[in-house]
């Protein structure tokens, strides 16, 4: 009797292992889901689970539980990046080398709208079965979402930001849709977005297909807005100042095994180019970021309030990820659902360490779909005291936070989003799909790209990338997929280029060579103007290794050119 109770045991046990392997074999085997999540002037330190002070456990757990990339790059602003995103070409190749817009008699690569030479995400995932919706911005031009293979859309499709508290400039597509209505005082973007990105998830649930969500969060782009209660928890935080703020971060970085111990700063204040800082209106002396102890009072009261706004806008959008994590939790598809997040370019300077403030009768479009767009240059700087202090962030508030406040989000790195150095074009990335990643709550140094999300969700989903597309010849495909890393095998060898209104550089390796402001239009460049970085050894950019290595700078230089002229970067208007 005991024999024939352990054997019936030990059936049992089998047939349930056998089951299990069959589940799990199954889960594999179906079409994963996909959620890319991309955040708006995001710097790369500004997360938990990369330094930062700021509050983002929801991110911070996607982390843990998936895996950081530490070498992750994008176009340098908003629009290039997107299009690289959306197309897994460079922005040029899409047609999106500088800004949307259509300009006249433009070069192949500076047409300002997406090219007919380039497919998207949601038209080469259409024929795999796959239903496709986008939430929040768009910015890469007409025709729009819908005409470019997405079957859903809330949010908007032309200008560059919105008044968070403003529903008016949000539409929702097709235009039979009805988009959901907010009582008085109720509205808030970043929580918009996410509530039509819930129901498009119940929408692609009861159309029973797999589904690629594409969710472009404002935040935390200018105007930087938040709920008052959730700023009022930062500003004694940042009352601390850049400074001790920059170094701390340094340190949460180095214990996270994102960036060597060895490597320190210029000093706790966070200098950057002076010739860099006098062109974009710094107010200081001699050109540089100042240290937050020369400041006045009042000056440091406002730079503080407008660095917890900037923080509060960050965690409120690390609430609302939240959000469709649990939700995508509760409905069973947690395990086969690839969620990436990122961020479209660095942190933000403009225009001055002091930021600047915006008003909103003047530069907010009111017609539906259309954000705010230009004029950002004149804008003046304001110094908020007394009780306008307690408002800022709110409703009828529209600031940015400064350019010393975006070397703090992008700590160690150099300069800000429009530039080729590191804090333009480096972005935080995670990714976590249970079902594939091996390793979770590590850190993956890939040379990576924006443009190699599109890569990847053409392998995972099992979709053939066109070669031609109604009627179109399409340029193959630039980016690389991901799930090399997902399975943490080794790197391979790889070559970047960049280039943004005339800011270029070369990512061969370790080695970079970079070149701020004064790229030809030919793409000539005398030598002197060329930087050369060992990343390696200098993610911070500080050890320029030009004169010691002239004929790398050659090589490297002549390389880029060829790039260039390939890529659709050259000719340049």
């Amino acid at each position: 009797m005991l024999v024939m109770k352990i054997t019936t045991c030990i059936i049992t046990v089998v047939l349930l292992l056998q089951v299990g392997q069959l589940n799990a074999a199954d889960t594999v085997a179906k079409k994963p889901n996909i959620v890319v999540i991309l955040a708006d002037d995001l710097g790369f330190s500004d997360l938990g689970c990369y330094g930062g002070e700021i509050r983002t456990p929801n991110l911070d757990a996607l982390a843990k539980q998936g895996v950081r990339f530490t070498q992750t790059y994008n176009s340098s602003r908003c629009c290039p990046s997107r299009a690289s995103l959306l197309t897994g070409l460079y922005p040029h190749q899409a047609g999106i080398g500088r800004f949307v817009g259509n300009p006249k008699a433009a070069p192949p690569g500076y047409q300002g709208r997406l090219a007919d030479r380039c497919v998207t995400l949601a038209e080469v995932l259409k024929p795999a079965g796959y239903g496709s919706y986008a939430c929040g911005k768009w910015h890469v031009n007409d025709p729009g979402p819908i005409a470019r293979g997405f079957d859903e859309f809330y949010g908007f499709n032309h200008g560059y930001a919105v008044d968070s508290w403003e529903p008016a400039m949000m539409i929702r597509l097709p235009e039979d849709r009805p988009k959901r209505t907010y009582a008085p005082g109720e509205y808030f973007a970043t929580n918009a977005i996410t509530d039509h990105a819930l129901d498009f998830l119940d929408i692609a649930r009861k159309r029973k297909h797999p589904y690629l969500l594409y969710v472009g969060y404002q935040a935390a782009h200018f105007p930087v807005q938040a709920p008052i209660k959730l700023t009022k928890s930062y500003v004694s935080t940042y009352e601390r100042g850049w400074d001790v703020l920059r170094a701390e971060r340094l340190q949460r970085m180095k214990q996270l095994g994102l960036v060597d111990e060895k490597l320190s700063l210029p000093g706790l204040s966070p200098i950057d180019r002076a010739d860099i800082a006098k062109r974009i209106g710094s107010m200081t002396k001699d050109g540089i970021n100042p240290a937050w102890e020369s400041l006045d009072k009042p000056r440091r009261a406002d730079l503080a309030r407008r660095m917890a706004v900037y923080a509060a806008m960050v965690e409120n959008m690390d609430s609302n990820i939240g959000r469709l994590v649990q939700s995508i939790r509760e409905h069973g598809e947690l395990e086969n659902t690839l969620l990436v997040f990122t961020s479209d370019n660095g942190a933000c300077a403009e225009w001055d360490p002091f930021g600047f403030d915006m008003n909103p009768k003047k530069f907010v479009n009111p017609k539906a779909g259309h954000g705010i767009d230009g004029g950002t240059q004149a804008l003046p700087n304001v110094l908020h005291e007394g009780e306008d202090l307690l408002k800022m962030g709110g409703p009828g508030s529209m600031f940015s936070y400064g350019c010393a406040w975006a070397n703090l989000s992008n700590t160690p790195l150099s300069l800000y989003k429009h530039y080729a150095s590191e804090g333009g074009i480096h972005s935080p990335m995670i990714a976590h799909w249970p079902a594939r990643i091996q390793k979770p709550g590590g850190v993956r140094e890939h040379l990576s790209h924006l443009m190699d999300i599109c890569a990847t969700c053409v392998e995972i989903s099992g979709a053939t990338y066109p070669k031609t597309f109604q009627g179109h010849d399409i340029l193959p495909l630039e980016g690389r997929s991901l799930v090399p890393a997902f399975l943490n095998e080794a790197p391979r060898p790889r070559t970047l280029i960049f280039e943004h209104e005339h800011n270029g550089a070369i990512r061969d390796g370790d080695w970079k060579l970079v070149g701020n402001d004064g790229l030809n239009r030919d793409g000539i460049r005398p030598g002197s103007n060329w930087k050369l970085f060992n990343l390696r050894n200098d993610p911070a950019e500080l050890d320029n290794l030009a004169e010691k290595e002239p004929a790398r700078v050659k090589d490297l230089s002549q390389r880029f050119l060829q790039e260039a002229k390939r890529t659709l970067v050259l000719p340049s208007p």
